[in-house]
């Protein structure tokens, strides 16, 4: 299979590039439920407590794999942070017997177990890897792709991946629809950020705002469903700085893999 250095963009959303337009149908984009999923908390799990400050959904409807693998005890979590203090939908999928694997390159050792279930890994997840033959990359080698960890760790799939990586989320997302990563993935949970390009995305806002939309099409070719989107009021109501759309700066968008029954 060719390698894919970039993603399809979708044609504009207007005649002639237009911010206004790019917005209404990206912001209506990531507002609307393409499936309806049921069960999206895991209250009927054990060890459970609703205390998260965010709501990480999850499908766990009967007709998707997740669900069935958490009975089993074989579902697999990665979540991907970034020095985050919230971990209590990490412990709780921990409790109910999920492999569970947290990035975040600010833990203090490079490998910790935490009970059972739960590791902590020294190590961010990238759009690329480090390149050894440039010294400033030499600092930087615990930063990896996701599809080069999911190899070392000899992991084919994961059940979930939950993202809140500050505005690498666009690059990241990228990276793994150009390596056909994410069919190896069952549901995503993205937190994403709109209150600026994100990292290494450039263009101007029209341009911006087509490229993320563009994004999230790749997911639907891919067969992924978006089932849930929690808009973050506390957070500023900004878009591409400023402050226009009704739109908060965040939101946190979670999609199911219709492949994976």
């Amino acid at each position: 299979q060719a390698v894919r250095w970039h993603i399809e963009l979708q044609p504009w959303a207007s005649p002639t590039p237009s911010l206004n337009y790019e917005a209404s149908r990206f912001l209506k984009y990531i507002s609307t439920s393409q499936i309806s999923c049921e069960h999206m908390n895991l209250n009927s799990l054990k060890g459970y407590s609703e205390t998260a400050k965010k709501p990480w959904s999850i499908c766990l409807d009967e007709r998707f794999s997740l669900i069935h693998r958490i009975r089993s005890k074989q579902c697999r979590l990665y979540s991907l942070g970034l020095g985050n203090d919230d971990n209590q939908f990490e412990l709780s999928m921990a409790n109910s017997g999920c492999e569970v694997h947290r990035f975040d390159p600010s833990i203090k050792s490079a490998h910790i177990q935490e009970g059972r279930h739960l590791w902590y890994h020294r190590l961010s997840i990238d759009w690329r890897d480090p390149n050894p033959a440039i010294a400033a990359h030499k600092l930087h080698s615990n930063t990896k792709k996701l599809g080069t960890v999911l190899n070392e760790f000899g992991h084919q799939k994961i059940d979930v991946l939950k993202a809140d990586v500050e505005s690498a989320e666009w690059k990241i997302l990228e990276n793994l629809i150009l390596e056909d990563v994410v069919e190896q993935i069952g549901q995503l949970v993205f937190e994403v950020h709109i209150h600026w390009p994100g990292f290494e995305v450039s263009g101007n806002d029209s341009t911006v705002v087509r490229y993320w939309y563009s994004l999230l099409r790749e997911l639907e070719l891919k067969d992924f469903r978006l089932f849930h989107t929690y808009k973050d009021l506390s957070k500023p109501q900004m878009f591409l700085k400023k402050e226009a759309f009704n739109a908060s700066s965040c939101y946190t968008l979670s999609w199911v893999n219709t492949r994976w029954k």
